[in-house]
């Protein structure tokens, strides 16, 4: 078999010729998109495997397997891809509201995701995120994310064919179905896992294992340790005396990316889950997935190939399908994997930690600081903003940016971690800590919106906090994005730790099953669960409202206040001026400061008309989305 070539002319025609003899004749609509996107792959293949012999087959194979999963494609998913080629910015609408569940703590099964639809109308949902739901080992499976197989659900959620259906009834909804593609690993009783650790031909370099200490203790220089309650370094032992990279928990084994066979496989099942009615990939881990000795194996270089590589493969065979990236990296490196070519979304977890950090100093200058300066994204991408997600909140701001404002970041993040898992006198806070570790001192905090915000210690604030917090993350653009239940104020569960597949992970804390109760009392003006939603549906409303709030544009303000948070959301001929006060103390914002807007604004929370002649005040954790007439 000939390499690949350096240019793709030379490769072209004994690629298709490959290819057509697995998958037939290419039809006109996949030959068009091949003839568009082959140049764009085929550099990216030589560039990761062109010193491979088999780098030409694994593309023939790549090619192969994406005509035919285009001729397997439904037609209705196919006019989905023809709507959306379209619309290519429909996930930038103002209309976009998500939400994120596990199937069976919210609904039991995937039959009861299905029943739960009218709900999530009522809600305003245009994209549904379902957690890991694919066959995973019993016990601790780390929450589904050690995946056993892509193309079969967990028995106890359902079937392949349950999911397709459930997609379909969604986008009659008009959601979006969005799973877990978990990236990085599979578990170790995924097939391909055994077969590698059995020296199966064609399987045995899908994971990276070596013979002794030696390689794995070379790679530990200078790769960082994630889990250490788990395992110490990146590696674990098998039980034939070998060593396997397991970046996370034990029993999950990284997929060796120089292989193009890996390559090819995984760009089959993102084929297989696209023709299942998929719309989004939650690309996880995706920092992790190239390794390299005397690198910390984050962020390299081929990550992004990688990325755009499978990309141009999707845009063959299932173009309607996005990826969302899940970074939780420097926020610099977060921004490098969002563009067409890559992650057309990304979870914004800058924004997220800043937030909370906002609450706990009343201090918005860090948050401020952020959405000047990394905010902004590549022209057609957009944010996933979320108050906070199935996972820990790591303080991921950079160090050099809170210097520039006296802060040791350090420090700080020490103050932070005690302060949210109630270490600090005087804290609102109610979370729990997860991943400490005693070498380090550094530690991530869990908990639900409404545990942490202070509804849980009853505090009086806690309510306007949890509105606060989601009225930022509806107002800086890209989808919003809801942990359902939180919209009830759900609490901290704390069973967690009565049962062993969960004792040992913290996180289950803010995992707790669908607060039936609470979504009873939502419209009850007199409980905690009726105030948040009532008070969250208002921002969603006035959010599908509000042109202005579409895409992501957003311009920095000064409030010239030290606990109020500000911002513009430009629109054709007015902006929406975003002031948030995250003190707990009446906040002034004087006529001079506004004095570059006409004096009439409009709340658009209340459609109340406000004279900015007058000034303004904002109650304690209070916040106005006002449209303002620019000077």
């Amino acid at each position: 078999m000939p390499r690949l070539t350096a240019e793709w002319t030379g490769d072209i025609e004994e690629i298709r010729r490959l290819a057509s003899q697995r998958a037939g004749t290419f039809d006109a609509a996949f030959a068009r998109r091949f003839t568009a996107h082959f140049p764009t792959l085929h550099p990216l293949f030589v560039t990761l495997y062109g010193e491979r012999d088999d780098g030409l087959e694994q593309l023939a194979a790549v090619i192969a397997e994406a005509a035919a999963s285009w001729n397997e494609r439904p037609l209705e998913l196919k006019a989905r891809d023809d709507l959306r080629e379209q619309e290519p910015d429909w996930y930038l609408s103002n209309q976009m509201l998500g939400g994120v569940c596990y199937v069976d703590r919210y609904a039991g099964d995937l039959r009861g995701v299905r029943d739960s639809i009218p709900y999530f109308e009522e809600l305003g949902l245009t994209y549904l995120h379902l957690m890991p739901l694919f066959e995973s080992p019993e016990g601790n499976s780390d929450g589904g994310y050690a995946v056993s197989s892509y193309r079969h659900v967990n028995p106890a959620l359902g079937t392949m064919q349950d999911l397709s259906a459930l997609a379909a009834d969604l986008r009659l909804a008009g959601i979006s179905l969005v799973v877990d593609f978990i990236f990085n690993h599979t578990s170790s009783e995924h097939e391909w896992a055994r077969k590698a650790v059995a020296g199966e031909p064609g399987y045995e370099d899908f994971y990276l294992i070596f013979p002794d200490r030696t390689m794995p203790d070379a790679y530990e220089q200078t790769v960082r340790e994630i889990f250490p309650d788990d395992h110490p370094g990146s590696f674990v032992q098998l039980p034939d005396g070998r060593w396997i990279w397991a970046t996370f928990y034990h029993f999950q084994w990284d997929l060796n990316y120089a292989n193009p066979a890996v390559f090819r496989a995984m760009a089959g099942e993102m084929l297989f889950l696209a023709n299942q009615g998929v719309e989004i990939l939650r690309m996880d881990a995706v920092a992790f997935i190239w390794k390299q000795l005397g690198t910390p194996s984050e962020s390299l270089p081929e990550a992004h190939l990688l990325l755009r590589a499978f990309n141009a493969v999707l845009r063959m065979a299932a173009p309607s399908l996005l990826f969302k990236s899940e970074a939780i990296v420097h926020p610099d490196e977060v921004i490098e994997y969002v563009s067409l070519e890559e992650c057309q979304l990304s979870y914004n977890p800058l924004q997220m930690a800043l937030t909370w950090e906002a609450l706990a100093t009343r201090d918005p200058r860090l948050l401020q600081q952020a959405l000047e300066r990394r905010h902004a994204l590549p022209a057609g991408t957009a944010w996933v903003n979320y108050v906070r997600s199935h996972d820990d909140i790591g303080w991921t701001f950079a160090d050099e940016d809170a210097a520039e404002l006296g802060i040791d970041a350090y420090s700080h993040r020490r103050f932070l971690n005690d302060f949210y898992v109630t270490r600090f006198p005087g804290s609102f806070a109610r979370g729990v800590p997860f991943q400490e570790n005693p070498k380090t001192g550094d530690a991530r905090i869990a908990g639900t919106t409404a545990s942490l915000a202070g509804v849980e210690a009853g505090d009086p604030a806690g309510v306007d906090r949890v509105l606060l917090a989601h009225a930022i993350a509806m107002s800086t653009g890209g989808v919003a994005l809801l942990y359902l239940g939180d919209e009830v104020a759900q609490l901290n569960d704390y069973s967690y730790v009565d049962d062993e597949t969960t004792a040992g992970d913290s996180r289950w804390v803010h995992r707790p099953r669908r607060p039936a109760e609470r979504y009873d009392q939502r419209t009850d003006a007199a409980t905690d669960a009726g105030r948040v939603y009532s008070g969250l549906t208002a921002l969603i409303r006035a959010r599908q409202g509000t042109p202005e709030f579409a895409g992501g544009e957003l311009i920095g303000f000064d409030a010239r206040h030290p606990s109020v948070l500000a911002y513009q959301r430009p629109g054709a001929d007015a902006v929406i001026l975003v002031l948030a006060n995250v003190g707990d103390d009446p906040a002034l914002i004087d006529p001079l400061t506004l004095s570059g807007f006409s004096s009439a604004a409009t709340d658009v929370l209340s459609g109340d008309e406000i004279d900015l002649a007058r000034g303004l005040a904002l109650l304690p954790h209070g916040f106005v989305w006002l449209r303002a007439t620019p000077r």
